[in-house]
């Protein structure tokens, strides 16, 4: 039976399996330049992408089991500057992205509906639902995906 959140999952496997053969289509060296001086390379942002499913893997899974989750916060530079994903290949990159994300799909088809209204607290004081998580996830991939422009 369906649950809430199946068309989010829809959604994130359409969004990946048409973005992965752009990514695929862009080369390492093109992958490791920052779009603009001072801003995330390909990879980076990538990275980036990979950190959030980490996060949000964790995330959605925990908050069904319990009433009430707390979940610590994201530096993202720390992240980026500790995983040095500049220095990674691009289709590794691509392929845990791609193959996280897949997962996570599969995971949101399976949250059952009584989880979603679980309240998340993470950086700020005021909780957010794990729907609002799930949904949130595919909105800020999205974003990303645009900055590498493959969205």
């Amino acid at each position: 039976m369906p649950n809430k959140v199946d068309h989010v999952a829809r959604d994130l496997t359409q969004t990946i399996d048409g973005a992965l053969p752009k990514l695929r289509a862009i080369s390492d060296a093109a992958a490791t330049e920052p779009r603009a001086p001072g801003k995330w390379s390909r990879k980076q942002i990538i990275g980036h992408l990979i950190d959030s499913a980490s996060n949000n893997h964790q995330r959605f899974i925990r908050a069904q089991e319990t009433a009430r989750l707390v979940f610590p916060g994201y530096e993202q530079d720390h992240w980026s500057r500790s995983q040095r994903c500049n220095e990674r290949r691009w289709s590794d990159l691509v392929d845990l992205w791609y193959a996280y994300n897949a997962h996570l799909a599969h995971v949101m088809t399976h949250i059952p509906d009584a989880a979603l209204p679980v309240p998340c607290v993470i950086e700020s004081p005021e909780p957010v639902t794990l729907e609002y998580l799930v949904t949130d996830y595919v909105r800020h991939l999205r974003h990303h995906l645009a900055q590498v422009g493959v969205v």
